[in-house]
């Protein structure tokens, strides 16, 4: 079976191999070749899969995709530093308070909860803000594809939860540690 699209540039002949014969495409790609040479001397024969074709053609959405996924980790390790960095000067500055509460019979859930509201708020305002933006951007992107997909609505709310937890991770050893610490250390300092 054989399709020729023709323009004024270039003429391309997709044709369908059996797959059953795989092993002798070569020969038959060389008598295609030899063929078209003898109707066409002064034309180039160029031989293309086109599975080869359709990688090719997306490759530079695969090389955005790795882009991607290297800045994600890093913005992500970053945020984290920086989140970490927040979470110690605010115990630091707070060792006073958490010795009082401690002694006053605070548990240290109580506590933990008390220094991560502020920080969990702040997340939050954060996915607010940005998730009308990154639908904005990923249906713009998406509409310059034939054939795409619709973006679903649970993704949101999944990459909230997955902030949300990252964000735990990153805040529970500090705030643990903080609240674990002895009250009388921390208020005879001061």
């Amino acid at each position: 079976m054989a399709f020729i699209h023709s323009t004024n540039d270039y003429n391309d002949i997709v044709i369908a191999l059996n797959t059953a014969t795989k092993n002798e495409w070569s020969a038959t790609i060389a008598q295609m070749g030899k063929l078209f040479k003898e109707i066409y001397p002064e034309a180039e024969f160029n031989c293309q899969f086109l599975d080869e074709s359709i990688a090719q053609s997306y490759g530079r959405e695969q090389n955005i995709e790795h882009l991607l996924v290297w800045a994600t980790g890093l913005t992500i390790f970053i945020s984290c530093l920086g989140m970490l960095g927040l979470v110690i000067y605010s115990t630091n500055q707070r060792t006073k308070e958490i010795g009082v509460r401690k002694v006053l019979g605070a548990s240290v859930p109580h506590i933990v909860s008390l220094l991560s509201k502020d920080f969990i708020a702040l997340i939050a305002i954060a996915f607010v803000v940005v998730t009308p933006i990154v639908w904005w951007v990923m249906h713009n992107w998406l509409e310059h594809f034939a054939f795409r997909t619709a973006i679903s609505w649970w993704a949101f709310p999944l990459c909230g939860i997955g902030m949300m937890l990252v964000a735990l991770v990153t805040l529970s050893y500090q705030t643990i540690r903080a609240a674990s610490a002895n009250p009388v250390k921390s208020l005879r300092t001061e």
